[in-house]
């Protein structure tokens, strides 16, 4: 399940509907509201987010937070370290392998750190 999924299915069941009757309302099939929901399809569209956020009448602050987890919730990821240092790119190999071993734990220090990086830099 992606970022995405989980915040839709989460949306859907607070408003108490079905895959069915949302995908009706939103001019979809309930198969790809399915595969939203435990991550087999990508990052959803610009038009998709807009019908769901006005499905569910969110506005502003959550209507923001929605698409920023859309944005980091594509399940297959590629890494490009074309002109960075070998290290860079043995990295990206490293975790692209270990990924599903990792503790939630580790993935949360990993998360952390790789916050604190981005604000100093």
């Amino acid at each position: 399940m992606t970022p995405f999924g989980q915040r839709l299915r989460e949306l859907r069941l607070r408003k108490g509907v079905t895959q069915h009757e949302m995908a009706k309302a939103l001019g979809v099939s309930a198969a790809y509201l399915s595969a939203l929901e435990h991550g087999k399809r990508g990052k959803p569209s610009f038009d998709f987010l807009q019908r769901v956020a006005g499905y569910f009448h969110i506005i502003w602050d959550e209507a923001e937070e929605l698409f920023r987890v859309a944005e980091a919730s594509d399940p297959r990821v590629v890494v490009d370290t074309s002109g960075l240092t070998p290290e860079y790119t043995a990295f990206a190999n490293l975790l692209a392998r270990r990924i599903r071993t990792l503790e939630p734990k580790v993935i949360e220090e990993m998360t952390s750190l790789l916050e604190k990086a981005q604000n100093r830099g």
